[in-house]
């Protein structure tokens, strides 16, 4: 039984539950929720919609019994509070850790098995949070953020050369946020440098925009985006649970890669059955060396401020 569990029913867990069920590739799809019916209600709500859109993928959620989820193959966890006013980003760290290590508690419990992908930010740290309480291999536990950003970038790309951005490669490697590390020589359309189609200066506005994507989103909207975010937590599970093998950039804990050591930072990987198969370690110039050292140092700072905490 092809069964995948989704913490968390706000946005993103909702739209990645109705994702996961419309590509009806699994036969269960759970949702576990803190709140009293919400979880009940958004999954009744999908399954209510199966026969308009054509799957059978059952959608069940419950109020924070884990019991339910037993058996799951992956589990996506959403849980987490947005950064409020007046809320420092310790602040922040320190109440999501608590929620992830008590959501990762009991996924562990309920699924020992199971491989764990996190979308709570904030990202990197959440990330490593959740690796950490859970004592599993580095390659079953990472988080999910460079699908994200690359289909960001995409999208901007495609709009700007008026194609298809089915016809884009792209990779963005990095934390996520400002210190994301967006690669220009492996960005291509239909095989065409992008180099060759567009002006530095518009793409260099493209990669700045894309590195505050979920900024822009938060000012047009008053809250963080859900739709992509909760695709791209699906394309992830898809690829583990039919071992598609797809190459995504992940956030995943390097062990000497670029030089990084013990930092959870987006990097390419080939997601199969076995959750991380492998990690590509290509080929980067000076410059793109020295952002990923930026970047990494970023990541790291927020790392210690977890650790200083003494949480686990």
């Amino acid at each position: 039984m092809k069964k995948v569990t989704v913490v968390g029913a706000g946005n993103v867990g909702a739209t990645c539950a109705d994702v996961l069920a419309q590509k009806n590739f699994l036969d269960e799809v759970v949702l576990i929720d803190i709140k009293e019916g919400f979880a009940e209600g958004k999954a009744l709500d999908i399954w209510e919609a199966a026969a308009i859109n054509h799957f059978d993928t059952r959608v069940n959620g419950y109020t924070n019994d884990y019991s339910k989820t037993a058996g799951s193959e992956v589990v996506v966890i959403t849980s987490g509070i947005p950064r409020k006013p007046g809320m420092s980003r310790d602040d922040l760290i320190a109440t999501n850790a608590k929620i992830m290590m008590n959501v990762v508690e009991n996924v562990m419990e309920a699924s020992p098995d199971a491989i764990i992908i996190v979308v709570a930010n904030p990202l990197d740290v959440m990330t490593y949070a959740a690796h950490k309480a859970s004592g599993k291999a580095a390659n079953k536990v990472f988080g999910m953020a460079g699908i994200l950003d690359t289909s960001r970038y995409k999208a901007f790309l495609a709009t700007e050369l008026g194609v298809s951005p089915n016809d884009i490669q792209a990779l963005l490697m990095g934390g996520h946020g400002d210190t994301m590390v967006p690669l220009k020589r492996y960005t291509t359309v239909s095989g065409i440098p992008v180099t060759d189609l567009i002006d530095d200066d518009k793409l260099d506005a493209i990669i700045d925009r894309t590195k505050k994507g979920g900024g822009e989103i938060v000012k047009l909207l008053g809250t963080s985006a859900w739709y992509a975010p909760g695709a791209a937590a699906a394309q992830m599970v898809e690829s583990i649970v039919n071992d598609q093998n797809h190459i995504f950039p992940v956030c995943v804990s390097l062990d000497g890669q670029w030089g990084q050591n013990d930092v959870y930072l987006g990097s390419p990987v080939r997601l199969g059955r076995n959750g991380i198969e492998e990690i590509i370690e290509i080929d980067l110039n000076e410059d793109e060396m020295k952002d990923m050292e930026t970047s990494s140092a970023a990541v790291k700072s927020v790392m210690k401020a977890l650790d200083d905490m003494k949480l686990m």
